[in-house]
């Protein structure tokens, strides 16, 4: 048997945070497919990352060596430093009363150590991607859909030097209006599409 080890780390790696998803979903109430409750569109999701990961995971056994690269001295100390000043920053964050309603501490918290993490090559496409996420929490609700959706694609570009800004900027145009005719027009989900600041 030869196992690919990145992915063996990658399927364990998804099924956990699958498992943990699901167990900290069960606070929130269901609902059923005709009238969804907050709980039941973020279930199917980690439902999905499991049968996803455990896929990954199985093929990770038949998919051939891929050896996981050495950590550098740098990838240690970025990964420590972003982790320890995201936890030190989010409740300084929070004692600012601007920033303690709706999660904002802890997204800008989150996104002052994915940018910590960044600066290590080895962290520094998985520290974008998930500072683009976050960036795109923490504006939904006061920057609306259009800029929240925009600075997302915008910052997630930045993961990999080779996108062109049309590329960017098409990228952007087409979430925009997917987004808006899924959720504002199909959906009717009340969601701000433009900032209320």
């Amino acid at each position: 048997m030869r196992i690919n080890a990145k992915d063996l780390a990658s399927g364990i790696f998804l099924v956990l945070l699958a498992a943990i998803g699901l167990w900290l979903n069960t606070e929130h109430t269901l609902g059923s497919a005709r009238r969804m409750g907050p709980g039941y569109m973020p279930m199917l999701v980690f439902w999905l990352e499991l049968g996803l990961g455990m896929i990954v995971l199985v093929t990770s056994f038949f998919g051939g060596l891929d050896p996981l690269e050495k950590w550098t001295k740098l990838d240690f100390t970025t990964l420590f430093v972003g982790v320890a000043v995201a936890i030190f920053a989010y409740p300084m964050l929070a004692a600012i009363p601007a920033l303690s309603a709706n999660w904002y501490a802890l997204g800008i918290a989150m996104c002052i150590g994915a940018a910590i993490m960044a600066v290590s090559p080895g962290w520094r496409k998985m520290a974008v991607i998930l500072a683009a996420m976050t960036v795109f929490g923490v504006l939904l609700d006061q920057g609306g859909l259009f800029l929240a959706i925009t600075a997302m694609v915008v910052v997630s570009a930045l993961a990999d030097p080779e996108h062109r800004p049309l590329g960017v900027l098409g990228c952007v145009v087409f979430l925009l209006a997917l987004c808006w005719w899924v959720f504002i027009y199909e959906l009717d989900i009340r969601v701000n599409v433009w900032p209320t600041f």
